[in-house]
């Protein structure tokens, strides 16, 4: 009988497998399990700080030749390098791989593939610490400056639009109910005033960001003679940061941001849900044209207002983006830890949803029309004059405020009892419940004469926000 073939050991399975990550893989003997690479990889989110990531490793590679940690002619074949890199990702030419986990391992990977040896001198000095906080740091220092040219816009939409309204007369409320008549334009001037605060929480998230964290290496500062003022400048950064354990775990600025993109879609939420208001036809203010309403697929006689809707429906996502990010840092010990990695994809939502939601906000401002007698009519429903009426008791009869609210009252309800307004009572119905009231009461009675007594600073006078128009435009735009 034949004697059996020998036969050998089976190998390890894990022996298979590719080797660890070529970029950090020295310590290790095998590859990370699929789950774990899947998770450990940010490239699909990352990748959108390509020019951010190319810009810093230029300035660094620039400042490893000024200090000659490395030699110029390396440094000049990592620039050209970086902008190949750079010319390939715009034109969709670069193959962004998983395996190498984020961008920057993206870019180094690729640009040793088209310089050979001299990309692997060009982390000396730095980590993925210092660089991610850099290029993150960037992109968010853009984001502000985007959002501020958004709002400014924005605010150019609605001075233009309150100018056109400074005399449209309309109700003002509170608790949603009639309470005294402004102007459309006033109205208006208001969100003006909001989006001003909105830019200037932007600039000044911005101005405290602009520290340079680039040279702070993993957590401890380098060795290497680096000169970080000169990356600073290069980038465009005031100075550089002044503490690398807080350079790298620093993500203030980033909630900074959030803080200032949640609280300026509020403001967006508010005139949204306005609109949604004005053009319903219980209100019926204002018409949106077809280019910013939808219709609807079984009620052929639908506009809706969709795009208010939705704007107001995304300040959730900016409000969640900041909690969700304040979350994540609550907890965390210093220095870096893998956590950080969630703050891109809160940041990058949220600028997308702010800035699509300025722009239909401005878009819908530019196109919206109002139906100026319909605000009228609803402005003198409502004994809206009222206070105008007690006022005037104070000023021309002399009374405290206190008993002149009280006769006013009577006064309302009076003209309730009739089914008229204030300014329909006969002056003897006035008379019955204060004997001194005279026929000059009734020029302070109407819309009109209301919304042009209120002439103090700040107020809804005609010519007031005529003034506050041009005041505007000289402070925002």
């Amino acid at each position: 009988m034949a004697r059996p073939t020998k036969t050998s050991r089976p190998k390890n399975k894990t022996a298979t497998k590719p080797p660890a990550n070529p970029m950090w893989g020295g310590r290790f003997g095998v590859a990370p399990d699929a789950i774990m690479q899947k998770i450990n990889a940010s490239i699909d989110v990352d990748r959108r700080l390509y020019a951010e990531d190319i810009a810093g490793s230029t300035a660094h590679a620039k400042m490893l030749a000024r200090t000659k940690i490395l030699k110029a002619k390396d440094v000049a074949a990592i620039v050209r390098g970086l902008e190949e890199v750079r010319r390939e990702i715009e034109q969709g030419e670069f193959l962004f791989k998983t395996e190498l986990e984020d961008i920057h391992m993206n870019v180094e990977s690729r640009l040793a593939d088209l310089i050979g040896e001299p990309a692997k001198r060009l982390h000396v000095a730095r980590s993925r610490n210092d660089q991610v906080a850099l290029d993150f740091k960037m992109w968010v220092r853009a984001a502000c400056d985007r959002a501020e040219a958004a709002l400014r816009e924005f605010q150019r939409a609605l001075i233009d639009k309150a100018a056109l309204h400074a005399g449209t007369v309309m109700p003002g409320f509170t608790h949603l109910q009639p309470a005294q008549p402004v102007t459309f334009g006033h109205h208006l001037m208001a969100y003006v005033e909001m989006a001003g605060r909105d830019r200037a929480r932007f600039a000044d998230a911005r101005r405290r960001m602009n520290e340079c964290p680039l040279g702070a290496a993993a957590l401890a500062g380098t060795s290497f003679p680096i000169d970080r003022e000169f990356t600073a400048r290069e980038l465009g950064f005031e100075r550089p940061t002044a503490n690398s354990l807080d350079s790298v775990a620093d993500r203030d600025f980033a909630l900074e941001f959030l803080a200032a993109a949640a609280i300026a879609a509020l403001h967006l939420s508010r005139l949204a849900e306005e609109i949604v208001f004005w053009t319903g036809p219980q209100f019926g203010f204002a018409r949106l044209s077809d280019a910013w309403t939808t219709g609807s697929s079984i009620m052929p006689q639908k506009r809706n207002p969709d795009a208010a809707e939705l704007v107001r429906a995304s300040t959730g996502r900016l409000l969640g983006s900041f909690i969700g990010l304040a979350t994540v840092m609550k907890g965390l010990p210093l220095t870096y830890s893998k956590d950080m990695q969630e703050d891109k994809a809160r940041c990058f939502a949220a600028a997308d949803a702010l800035m699509l939601g300025i722009g239909a906000m401005t878009g819908m401002i530019d196109d919206i029309s109002v139906d100026a007698a319909r605000m009228k009519a609803t402005a003198s429903a409502g004994f809206t004059t009222a206070t105008d009426l007690a006022d005037w008791l104070v000023r021309v009869l002399g009374m405290p405020f206190r008993e002149a609210h009280h006769a006013t009252g009577r006064i309302v309800r009076r003209a309730e009892e009739k089914g008229c307004d204030i300014a329909d009572l006969s002056l003897a119905d006035m008379q019955a419940i204060e004997p001194r009231i005279d026929k000059s009461v009734f020029k302070v009675l109407g819309v009109e004469n209301s919304v042009a007594s209120r002439t103090s600073f700040g107020g809804t006078a005609p010519a007031n926000v005529k003034k506050a128009v041009a005041a505007a435009r000289r402070r925002f735009l």
